[in-house]
């Protein structure tokens, strides 16, 4: 395996996670109004500039998730998910720096939406 190298490595990794990751009908129901299609480009995009420093990226990743009906336990299938998918496909310092990242985002948006009252820790 090796460690990730281009964007098509991230659009290859991000469809192979969200395909994974809409296997749980919990997360199903969370995504359901999302167009994909639309938006992992977006998504490549984030993550071209987490692993890659390639600049592009410049929305609130945070606000564009605020519409969603995210319950605190959603973090749990989301970090899973994406551990296992990132650790299946790619390996090294890359991958190790997603997975971390993918911590930091989960921490931080829970952190959030329980300051914000949407859920109980």
């Amino acid at each position: 395996m090796q460690d990730f190298q281009s964007k098509t490595d991230i659009e290859h990794w991000v469809r192979a996670f969200y395909n994974d990751l809409l296997l749980n009908e919990e997360m199903q129901i969370v995504f359901s109004e999302l167009n994909f299609e639309k938006h992992i480009p977006r998504i490549v995009q984030f993550w071209a500039l987490v692993l890659l420093d390639e600049q592009g990226y410049t929305s609130n990743v945070f606000d564009k998730h605020l519409h969603l009906p995210l319950k605190d336990h959603h973090f749990d299938i989301w970090l899973n998910s994406f551990e296992k998918i990132t650790r299946t496909l790619f390996s090294g310092p890359k991958a190790d720096l997603a997975i971390q990242r993918a911590q930091v985002i989960a921490y931080t948006f829970r952190t959030k939406l329980q300051q914000m009252g949407r859920f109980n820790p």
